[in-house]
């Protein structure tokens, strides 16, 4: 049988606490290179994502992309990365080593309840691999709404003279003073909460399910499967990732751009929700998925082949 998620990892993180630690540094180291790639591939698409989600004066991606070069210049595309290149590289980290973590605790408990199923070698349900992606991203959460709130608030505000922030971190000063840490700072952490579960629980499930499929397919371990391989079912594992999660991330994105005090349009979560529906329809939950989609496949490819590549290179 193909083996399961990484399995290249698994019989060496058997070995006692030591080896699990090794091991869960080189998921961590992996999943960080791998979000440093992510980013640079995906910032100039995520700006104009944000654009159109946040705004009604682009009719079409294209249009806010070409404003955004004629009005703000082709750097712009990369205004806020600092925040991302530092942060999304830690999300990632955080994401690939909880999901391998759960993974190996879910492993154990299999092979407990079932002592034929032997980890390494058997792969998990696919409904385990949801869970360990949901918990992945629900770990991640915790670091990635602030990322994305300082993010968007810099991608959002106006150009030049007019702008509101110097910077990530007269940002995050900024957004603090106005409602505390948690108030200000973590706005929209509920949805980013759900956003990510659901999103990282599918992303994680159609990988290894394509992975393992082709590894089965071929009769080949899941190390042995090709570079471009791995790209396509990662751009493909993107592509589900934003169809399940998108209007998550609309109503994420409208509540860290909102205002604060007596300018704040959105109470809550569900409050947001009502309102978008009200003015624009289920419509109004899938602005701006044209170029989350065509960033997905990239981002995603670029990322799973990032990580896999160097799983292999340091196991």
């Amino acid at each position: 049988m193909a083996d399961s998620a990484a399995d290249i990892d698994t019989r060496e993180g058997q070995g006692g606490g030591g080896g699990g630690a090794v091991q869960a540094s080189k998921d961590l180291l992996s999943g960080a290179v791998g979000g440093i790639a992510q980013v640079l591939i995906g910032q100039p698409f995520d700006i104009v994502k944000v654009r159109l989600q946040t705004s009604n004066a682009y009719p079409t991606a294209a249009s806010a992309a070409a404003s955004i070069w004629k009005h703000e210049g082709p750097l712009a595309f990369y205004k806020g990365t600092l925040t991302p290149v530092l942060g999304i590289g830690a999300c990632v980290s955080i994401q690939f080593g909880a999901f391998h973590a759960a993974r190996r605790w879910l492993e154990q408990r299999n092979a407990a309840a079932h002592p034929a199923f032997v980890p390494g070698v058997h792969s998990l349900g696919y409904g385990q691999y949801y869970v360990a992606g949901a918990f992945a991203g629900v770990a991640n959460s915790i670091i990635s709404g602030p990322i994305e709130h300082v993010r968007i608030r810099l991608q959002t505000q106006p150009h030049g003279a007019a702008r509101l922030y110097s910077g990530p971190l007269d940002c995050v000063r900024k957004l603090s003073a106005q409602s505390g840490v948690l108030g200000g700072l973590y706005r929209g952490e509920a949805v980013t909460v759900i956003r990510e579960a659901q999103a990282y629980g599918v992303w994680f499930l159609v990988f290894e399910w394509l992975m393992n499929a082709d590894a089965a397919r071929n009769k080949i371990d899941r190390k042995q499967v090709l570079a471009y391989k791995v790209a396509f079912y990662g751009g493909l594992a993107g592509e589900a990732l934003w169809l399940t999660s998108y209007p998550f991330d609309v109503i994420k994105s409208k509540m860290q751009t909102d205002g604060f005090g007596k300018n704040q349009r959105y109470k809550t979560m569900r409050d947001c929700f009502a309102q978008t529906f009200r003015a624009e329809g289920a419509r109004g939950f899938w602005k701006g998925i044209g170029p989350t989609l065509l960033r997905a496949m990239p981002v995603s490819a670029g990322t799973f082949t990032v990580v896999e590549a160097t799983m292999r290179a340091i196991n």
